[in-house]
C-alpha cells in the first residue's frame, strides 16, 4: 500500500506514518520543516520517504504526489490531508490576512492536492481522508477561524465523495478528540509543556476519561482506507469528547 500523509513530521501525521510503515505500507510524508522530516525518516526507516515542502505552493504539491507515487512503486492508494495550522482570536479582533492564510492552508491547499491525486487514486480505487476537528462538535470561544476551516473540510468530504464516487475513490473525514500535536505551539499559543498540561486537563471531558494517541487516530485511518463501501462519512474518534459530557 502506498500512502501520502501531509504534515507528517510531527503529531498525528508522524504517528500515522509510523503505524502504517509497521503494517508494511510505503509511506510518504511531507512538511515544511526539514529537520522534522529528516528525524521522522530516521525514526521510521526505509518504508518512509520524506518530502520537504509547503502544501500551499503549487510546485511543492506536485512534488509530493510525484514522490509518493515513486516511493509507492508507481501507485498511490491513499491521501491523508493532515497538514494544518491554527489561528485564534475574538471575532472583533481578527486579521483578514491571517484568516485567509488559514483557509489557504487548511482548506484550499488540501483541495488542490486532492485534485492532483485523483488520477492516481482512480487507478487504485483509492481513498482520501480529511482531518476534521472536535471544534465542529463543541464550541470553544476564540476558535472561530479554526472551527470554520474544519467545518469546510467536513462539507468538502461529502461533496467530493459524491463527485469522485463514479471513479471509485472514497472520501471520508476523521474528527479527533484531544491528541497531542504541535499545532498550538506553531501558532505561538503554548509551549510543549503547557500544551500537554492543557490537554491532560481535558481528560475528564472525554467519556472514556483520557486523551487519545496518534495510533488510535491511525487505526481509524486504516479502517477508512480499507473499507470498500464507506464514503462521505465523518468518523468521530474522540473518546466521547464530542458528546458534551456533564458530571453529577
Amino acid at each position: 500500500m502506498s500512502i501520502l500523509i501531509t504534515g507528517g513530521g510531527s503529531g498525528i501525521g508522524l504517528g500515522a506514518a509510523a503505524y502504517f510503515a509497521e503494517q508494511g505500507a510505503r509511506v510518504t510524508i511531507s512538511g515544511r520543516r526539514a529537520e522534522k522530516i529528516a528525524a521522522a525518516e530516521a525514526s521510521i526507516g526505509s518504508a518512509c520517504h520524506g518530502v520537504v515542502g509547503d502544501i500551499t505552493i503549487e510546485s511543492d504539491r506536485a512534488t509530493m504526489i510525484e514522490a509518493a507515487v515513486s516511493h509507492g512503486g508507481g501507485k498511490l492508494d491513499a491521501l491523508v490531508n493532515n497538514a494544518g495550522n491554527m489561528y485564534r482570536g475574538a471575532i472583533t479582533d481578527l486579521d483578514q490576512a491571517s484568516l485567509l492564510d488559514l483557509f489557504n492552508t487548511n482548506v484550499v491547499a488540501a483541495m488542490m492536492l486532492t485534485g492532483l491525486a485523483v488520477p492516481h487514486l482512480e487507478t487504485t480505487e483509492g481513498a482520501v481522508i480529511f482531518m476534521g476537528s472536535i471544534h465542529t462538535r463543541r464550541a470553544f470561544p476564540g476558535a472561530s477561524p479554526y472551527a470554520a476551516t474544519k467545518a469546510s473540510v467536513q462539507a468538502l468530504t461529502r461533496v467530493l465523495a459524491a463527485e469522485l464516487g463514479e471513479k471509485q475513490i472514497r472520501v471520508n473525514c476523521i474528527l479527533p478528540g484531544a491528541v497531542f500535536t504541535e499545532i498550538n505551539q506553531r501558532a505561538g499559543l503554548f509551549d510543549d509543556d503547557e500544551a500537554r498540561t492543557r490537554l491532560q486537563s481535558m481528560a475528564s471531558l472525554h467519556a472514556l476519561g483520557r486523551i487519545g494517541t496518534e495510533y488510535e487516530i491511525a487505526h481509524a485511518m486504516e479502517y477508512l482506507i480499507c473499507a470498500p463501501w464507506t464514503t462521505g462519512a465523518t468518523l468521530d474518534v474522540d473518546g466521547g469528547l464530542g458528546l458534551g459530557l456533564t458530571k453529577g
